[in-house]
């Protein structure tokens, strides 16, 4: 039996549609699970003074500051990203995303200032005072994958979390339908055991900025990442808006699937897909 459970957080609406024979125990544990998503936007939201995230971004020259394991783990996993996207997904242009957001004139702030990570304790130090840590790219997923192990410590071990339209994951042996949905095309895939991350231009038009120099026009108008983790997922969405033909190649063998909106036949593209076969887990439905 599947049970659909809803709550506000994030600036977005989390779905979570659990199987479970007992709608109590699905009922408590989605409750708890969504508490936990609150604990994560206290800690990483910029926006709530006194939240980790806040107070990085109020540090002085060489202060270190004590931080939650919670913000201290998906700095941690974003650093890992800054590697592994060749440097296209960075959490530290804070000023430089609010710049953009509220269109202010003139040229955006420049990229100034060092924060690092403790290693070994949850902890960061600031070398220098500039850069402000935003994890607008990566938390939602961070929230749903901490939120798939507690549901599994409950005993629920099927489902599909989502939050808003944009990341989705799903657990468990059940397969959900979901569709890519371009401007000429939906293709729907089957989600199972792994996540689904959409990145695009509909929404907040160019709100994902270049940490590697001069902002260059999106290439793709969209684009979705599947990968075992909704977090990564999140990441490589992020970094793939700001990456061409070529270096979307490089990224699709690290993930479980890449797909992207053609930006002059609106139809969806798989990278790295022969043109003349397709994979027989997707259908496409126009």
């Amino acid at each position: 039996m599947t049970h659909s459970f809803e709550h506000k957080a994030m600036k977005t609406i989390f779905t979570f549609r659990l199987q479970h024979e007992d709608r109590k125990v699905a009922a408590t544990a989605a409750n708890e699970a969504f508490q936990l998503i609150d604990e994560v936007e206290d800690k990483l939201s910029r926006y709530r003074e006194g939240s980790d995230v806040w107070q990085i971004n109020h540090m002085e020259a060489d202060q270190t500051l004590f931080i939650s394991e919670l913000c201290y783990d998906c700095l941690l996993l974003s650093l890992q990203a800054l590697t592994e996207t060749m440097g296209f997904f960075d959490v530290t242009l804070g000023r430089q995303i609010e710049h953009q957001k509220r269109q202010e004139e003139g040229a955006p702030p420049e990229l100034t200032g060092q924060i690092m990570l403790v290693p070994d304790r949850p902890a960061v130090y600031c070398k220098e005072p500039g850069r402000e840590i935003d994890l607008g790219g990566i938390g939602k997923g961070f929230a749903l994958d901490r939120a798939k192990a507690l549901l599994r410590g409950w005993g629920v071990d099927t489902g599909i979390l989502s939050a808003g339209a944009s990341t989705h994951l799903a657990f468990g042996e059940k397969a959900w339908r979901l569709g890519l949905s371009a401007r000429k095309q939906t293709l729907d895939i089957d989600l199972r055991n792994q996540s689904l991350s959409a990145s695009g231009t509909g929404v907040q038009n160019e709100h994902i900025l270049s940490p590697l120099g001069e902002q260059s026009p999106y290439q793709h108008p969209r684009i979705w990442v599947l990968h075992e983790s909704a977090a990564w997922a999140d990441a490589w969405s992020t970094a793939a808006m700001l990456m061409n033909r070529e270096e979307l190649g490089s990224l699709a063998n690290k993930t479980s699937g890449l797909y992207f909106e053609d930006a002059e036949t609106g139809a969806v593209e798989k990278v790295n897909e022969d043109p003349g076969k397709r994979d027989d887990s997707p259908t496409s439905s126009n």
